[in-house]
C-alpha cells in the first residue's frame, strides 16, 4: 500500500524532495497500451523492436511520465494536490526490467496562488536521466 502524504503549503519548503522506485514490467506496457490505445510496434512487438536502433521493446514515454502523477498526488504535497501543469523532455529510452526512480524537488513556492514548482526527473538503475521536466501543483489545504 502506498502511503498518502498530507503536506500543507506552509509545511513544504524550497528544496524539499521525495523519490520512489518502480520496476518496469511487460504487464505495465500491455496495460498502458490497452488504456491509451498506443500499440505502436516499438512498444509492443519484440520482433519489430529488434530491427530498430533499440534492439528491444521500448517503454511508452507517457507511461513513464504518468509516475509524476503519483509523485504529486501521493507525496508532494499528496492529499491536497491539484496538478496544474507538467513539461516533459524524453531524454533516453526505458526498457522492460529497468528499475526507475522518480524524483521531485520543490524549486519555487508562490504564496499568492499556493502553487509549488518542482523539478521532476525519472532516472534508471544506471542513473541515466530518462525523462525530466517542470511540474506545477496547487496545494488545496
Amino acid at each position: 500500500m502506498i502511503n498518502l502524504e498530507t503536506h500543507t503549503f506552509d509545511e513544504i519548503s524550497v528544496g524539499y524532495a521525495k523519490n520512489f522506485s518502480v520496476k518496469i514490467t511487460e504487464e505495465m506496457l500491455n496495460n498502458f497500451a490497452n488504456i491509451s490505445g498506443d500499440f505502436n510496434p516499438l512498444h509492443m512487438d519484440e520482433q519489430y523492436a529488434k530491427t530498430t536502433q533499440f534492439k528491444r521493446r521500448v517503454c511508452h514515454g507517457m507511461l513513464l511520465a504518468s509516475f509524476f502523477s503519483r509523485l504529486l498526488g501521493m507525496y508532494i504535497p499528496g492529499k491536497f494536490s491539484l496538478y496544474f501543469s507538467q513539461s516533459l523532455n524524453f531524454r533516453a529510452p526505458c526498457f522492460i526490467g529497468d528499475e526507475i526512480t522518480i524524483t521531485g524537488t520543490v524549486t519555487e513556492k508562490h504564496n499568492s496562488t499556493k502553487m509549488l514548482t518542482l523539478k521532476t526527473v525519472i532516472s534508471n538503475q544506471n542513473e541515466n536521466c530518462l525523462v525530466d521536466g517542470i511540474a506545477k501543483v496547487i496545494v488545496r489545504d
